[in-house]
């Protein structure tokens, strides 16, 4: 026999070789996917996180504009209206970190892309050489 290998063999191992390259790139598109949702995961809990303190935001900003109106300008009323702006200021500002963070093309995974685009490209030149 000759010592070059056969096309059956050069066939087998080239599927060989693309299998165990998708089979890579599946365990990887797996891996950023469950990263991602595991960022998703904390941005869910920024926005629970923001709903309890815009909350009670809510309940001290009620009671500062009672406090207010049967008081009529008492300092604790005040006080408590300060203390519900402020509240209601780091409640959004979670909220709109947790949303930022969760917007969709955060969970795609692109990396995953990028290396299958370039495992084609990489495919296309070694059989057009």
């Amino acid at each position: 026999m000759n010592s070059e290998k056969s096309t059956g063999n050069l066939l087998s191992d080239a599927l060989t070789q693309v299998s165990n390259l998708v089979r890579t790139e599946v365990d990887l598109a797996r891996a950023e996917v469950n990263e991602n949702l595991n960022h998703a995961a904390l941005a869910l809990g920024m926005i629970v996180g923001a709903v309890i303190v815009l909350i009670t935001a809510l309940n001290v900003l009620t009671a500062a504009v009672v406090a207010a109106l049967t008081e009529a300008g008492i300092p604790a009323g005040w006080s408590a209206l300060i203390v519900g702006g402020v509240f209601a200021i780091i409640g959004y500002m979670m909220l709109k970190k947790g949303m930022d963070t969760l917007k969709l093309s955060s969970l795609a995974p692109t990396r995953t892309a990028k290396n299958v685009k370039r495992d084609a490209n990489a495919v296309k030149e070694a059989y057009n050489d």
